[in-house]
């Protein structure tokens, strides 16, 4: 893909340009303040002005690639469509019912958030179809018909059609479809086949729900995007939008199907930390992205973010699975916490200090922006921490004020009995031991100690507080990219165009490895990897398609699976994976399921069958090119000279509690220090987008790429 590839990554607080050239080596930055009512704005803009200053022409640019947060926000705000519910007769409730499971069992006011259709936006349809495919009652398309016309006359925006086992035998959800489109053509229309084809129908529907309530949200938007693109920045390049599990997906594919985009913006981030990982290690190491709204941890193992094939939004209780609503698409597994730099510091009714998630956003900001907010939040602390330059954050292009930090700090200093430095210290400490303990449980619950773990830190915040995150987890080196706070905009130039797939295996079939229909397995996948293929035709070179195969599978009479790699023999086609899908298969697949099983549960079940469930195919293009160049250097020009910081007691060992000093801590500017140059901590560095503050003792180094890698504890 020739010509310079542009990254916008809309964040709470900050909207992030990168623009690599063709061999991915020069870059080059644009930081504008998010416009949330119009969330485009700052994306046009910003690449406007980047293409202005850079002296590239719009002709130049080969693709465009985008991420936001806009359709999560739609589903948790609850600012989607009029949506309506269309399912089996008899099964208009299985979306409230749910899995009867209580996430608390000891929680008497335990909540649940609410399906996005409620009951009387709940229909039902004369059809009923088997678990193995077989029709007992055929749809009666009267009834349909007569429906259709009443959603309409009742001014119904979106339907989502999720009807029994319809992943086994989708022509009446077909049927419905068409209906709809002849009777209620304004209506915005997901089919559950279509969105999530997969056992369990509460799953299924909550997913079609999701998908459908923020689709006109995304015609619109994408839509809109590409059109300003265009008209306003002159760029003709396709526009692609990061899915969450980590590929790249076409506007239209992305319009169709919005609920692929929930977790697109921190997904680039733990693809970017993949990305360095594979490059220059190490290969396991824990990606850590904090932002002026939320910060995300991620697991990477062997240079591969950790995936899942669902995930929850709206969660009732952060980190509670099963309180929130479950979405059946893939996603890099990630934990998010609200917990940015803007986010909110007060004290709660019994006097305890809380840090978020409540935000001060973009707008107004923290109160050191001076742009009107009064509440306390994490910049403000670590402006009073001195580990800010209130004259160079964002490089110079905003000032911020340290007086207004103090002041709106000091309600919680008398409180606390302290003055506003010890005010800042608390909220820092509050916010680095909320983040830590998010990191260290997202990493217990997929096997892996935290403790052993680079911290690969980036966001606009995340090099600030990645050093007491780290101390908390004990973790044994921090790693700040250069550009850090950009880097999910630059993950974006790091990731594929993908399709992704998935065929459920019919409860008439046998699931068991000993008996497995591998034929129709081998059909199945086949179809898929062709489809696959066939989308990405005219976009990626046919060579240059690689196929990913996955399975979920499970002991029998389990209720639920875990996904296992399946291990493809050698001399697989690279871009088809269905040749390999023979009995002779079973020994290795069963061997991979409980080495994956073990790694879970840290046992297996002996003599117990297992089963495959589910088949899912990945068809993707090459990574584009990602290795920028350091700047040129001269080490000597470095030290920018020195400030007062917030050092806490015990930096040299993980965990720890006690004070600290303020001390006189050297202050670096990161675009003087040249590859192989060594520096002590505790240490400042600054460049435009974030400050990386080593606040503590540490070997810390400059590798070729201009990545700074600080080993704790050591001189």
């Amino acid at each position: 893909m020739g010509g310079y590839r542009i990254g916008a990554d809309i964040g709470g607080t900050f909207t992030d340009i990168a623009m690599l050239d063709a061999a991915g080596r020069t870059l080059a930055i644009e930081k504008r303040v998010t416009t949330p009512e119009r969330p485009d704005d700052a994306v046009v803009a910003g690449i406007a002005a980047l293409l202005v200053r850079t002296g590239v022409a719009p002709a130049d640019v080969a693709v465009v690639v985008h991420g936001t947060t806009l359709f999560t926000n739609a589903l948790i705000q609850r600012r989607g469509a009029l949506t309506a519910l269309i399912t089996t007769e008899g099964f208009r409730d299985a979306v409230e019912i749910g899995r009867e499971h209580r996430y608390d069992m000891y929680d008497l006011g335990m909540e649940r958030p609410a399906p996005l259709a409620p009951r009387r936006r709940r229909y039902e349809v004369p059809e009923r179809v088997l678990a193995d495919g077989m029709v007992r009652r055929t749809l009666d398309e009267g009834a349909t018909r007569t429906l259709a016309r009443r959603l309409a006359a009742d001014g119904i925006e979106a339907a989502a059609v999720c009807l029994l086992h319809a992943y086994a035998f989708p022509a009446h959800e077909r049927a419905v479809g068409e209906i709809l489109a002849q009777e209620a053509p304004a209506l915005a229309v997901s089919l559950s086949h279509a969105v999530a084809p997969e056992i369990r129908e509460y799953e299924r529907a909550s997913t079609t729900l999701a998908n459908v309530y923020v689709q006109r949200i995304a015609e619109d938007y994408l839509g809109r995007l590409a059109a300003r693109l265009g008209a306003e920045a002159g760029i003709a390049a396709p526009l692609y939008v990061m899915q969450s599990n980590g590929g790249l997906a076409d506007v239209a594919t992305a319009q169709r199907l919005p609920i692929r985009l929930v977790e697109s913006g921190p997904a680039a981030g733990a693809i970017a930390a993949a990305h360095h990982a594979g490059q220059r290690g190490p290969r396991d190491l824990i990606s850590f992205d904090m932002g002026g709204t939320t910060a995300k941890a991620a697991v990477i193992v062997d240079a591969q973010p950790l995936t899942a094939p669902d995930f929850e939004v709206d969660r009732r209780y952060r980190f509670k699975k099963g309180s929130g609503l479950p979405v059946k698409t893939p996603v890099i597994e990630l934990i998010e916490i609200g917990t940015g730099g803007g986010s909110i510091a007060a004290l709660d009714a019994l006097g305890r200090l809380r840090v978020g998630p409540a935000s001060a956003g973009a707008v107004p900001g923290p109160a050191c922006y001076g742009a009107g907010g009064t509440a306390p939040t994490v910049t403000d602390a670590d402006l009073v921490m001195g580990y800010l330059d209130p004259g160079f954050f964002a490089g110079g292009s905003m000032a911020l004020d340290r007086t207004a930090a103090e002041a709106a700090l000091a309600p919680i200093a008398t409180a606390l009995g302290t003055d506003a430095l010890g005010a800042a210290v608390a909220v820092g400490r509050m916010a680095d031991e909320a983040m830590a303990g998010a990191a260290r449980l997202h990493a217990v619950e997929r096997g892996v100690d935290a403790a052993k773990l680079a911290l690969y830190a980036f966001g606009g915040a995340g090099p600030v507080h990645a050093w007491g995150v780290a101390r908390i987890l004990g973790s044994p080196s921090v790693i700040y990219p250069a550009a850090a706070g950009v880097v999910s905009a630059i993950g974006f130039l790091a990731a594929p165009l993908a399709r992704d797939f998935v065929a459920t295996i019919p409860a008439g079939s046998s699931r068991a490895l000993e008996a497995l229909d591998w034929d129709a397995a081998r059909a199945a996948v086949a179809a898929q990897a062709a489809e696959g293929r066939a989308g990405l035709t005219g976009a990626v070179a046919p060579g240059d398609m690689r196929a990913r195969l996955n399975a979920d599978m499970r002991y029998a009479l389990q209720g639920f699976e875990i996904p296992v790699t399946v291990p493809l023999p050698e001399g697989t086609p690279t871009d088809d994976p269905s040749p390999a899908l023979t009995p002779a298969l079973a020994g290795p697949l069963a061997e991979a399921f409980e080495a994956a099983y073990t790694a879970l549960y840290g046992h297996t079940v002996p003599n117990a069958a297992i089963e495959v469930a589910t088949w899912r195919v990945v068809v993707e293009g090459p990574r584009p090119p990602v290795a920028i160049d350091p700047p040129s250097a001269d080490g000597a020009a470095a030290l920018k000279g020195s400030r007062p910081a917030w050092i806490p007691a015990g930096s040299a060992a993980g965990g720890g509690g006690g004070a600290g000093r303020l001390a006189e801590v050297p202050v670096y500017d990161r675009y003087a220090l040249g590859p192989g140059t060594v520096l002590e901590g505790p240490a400042i560095v600054e460049e435009r987008e974030a400050t990386a503050v080593i606040a503590g003792p540490a070997r810390i180094t400059v590798e070729p790429d201009g990545t700074l890698v600080a080993v704790r504890g050591t001189v």
